[in-house]
């Protein structure tokens, strides 16, 4: 069994995706991935990715918001912004809610030349700032956006937080850091680029251990699939090349990734 451990099912798939969520679920099943991790990213997400796990097995949530979320606002509603107004007590209790996420900073569209940069950067930090702290009060992993923000998440991530790199491509540097604070790190489509050499050499260098597997779907599809919308079937052939950069025969990789992601999120308890 393969678990998907970050993707975005809540987002419309009569916009997005080419067949609706029963759809894209059954094909994962079919292909071997029988458990899914539905991944938040804006508080309006919350209620729909609940209701695909309770109306489906082995489906889970990690609720967060993106650092993107902040773009939405005008800079005069950046300090107006506050996390612990949508995660509630009453959602992270949930059995279904896993973990927070996925949450982070993505400096990649705020340039330090726009004239709100400073105020857009700071918000972010803020909004970041709180879910690691509700994180920590409910003893809940994360899941880590960081997207041309390295230097900023390696001062702010302490081990203080546990959790993941999601759809990690940042350098070794980082890597090292988060491994010495007990964090895992998810592969995505994108170790299969043939532009990605330097992910791939990251990710040979990374205990596999400390490895879980993603499709961050609709996004990244992995070749043979790339240009078509991901969804999770699609981390099969993610699987296969970690197995060949770790040498692994792909049933060996399935078992260790399974335990990892149990490891991750004690709360992930899949029906087999």
């Amino acid at each position: 069994m393969f678990i998907d451990t970050h993707c975005h099912l809540t987002y419309l798939p009569e916009h997005v995706y080419d067949d609706n969520v029963d759809a894209i679920i059954n094909r994962a099943n079919s292909a071997g991935v029988n458990a899914i991790i539905c991944a938040t990213a804006e508080p309006f997400d919350f209620k729909n990715a609940l209701q695909i796990a309770n109306t489906h097995t082995n489906i889970f949530v990690t609720i967060g918001i993106h650092p993107d979320y902040i773009g939405k606002f005008k800079p005069e509603e950046y300090k107006d912004i506050n996390a612990h107004k949508h995660l509630t007590y009453e959602i992270l209790n949930n059995p279904h809610v896993i973990g927070i996420g996925e949450i982070g900073l993505d400096y990649h569209y705020v340039s330090p030349q726009e004239y709100f940069y400073p105020e857009r950067r700071k918000a972010q930090i803020a909004l970041f700032e709180q879910q690691l702290e509700i994180a920590r009060e409910h003893d809940l992993p994360v899941a880590i956006h960081t997207r041309d923000a390295d230097e900023d998440t390696a001062a702010i991530l302490t081990d203080k937080n546990h959790g993941v790199m999601h759809c990690f491509t940042s350098s070794w540097d980082l890597a090292k850091t988060m491994l010495d604070r007990g964090f895992y790190f998810s592969a995505s489509g994108i170790l299969t680029f043939k532009n990605a050499e330097s992910v791939r050499e990251t990710f040979s260098k990374i205990p596999i251990d400390r490895i879980v597997i993603e499709t961050d779907s609709p996004y990244c599809a992995p070749i043979p699939h790339r240009g078509k919308t991901c969804e999770p079937a699609f981390v099969i052939e993610t699987a296969k090349v970690l197995a060949q950069i770790k040498n692994l025969k792909i049933e060996d990789l399935e078992t260790i990734l399974f335990e990892n992601t149990q490891r991750l999120y004690p709360k992930c308890h899949v029906k087999l």
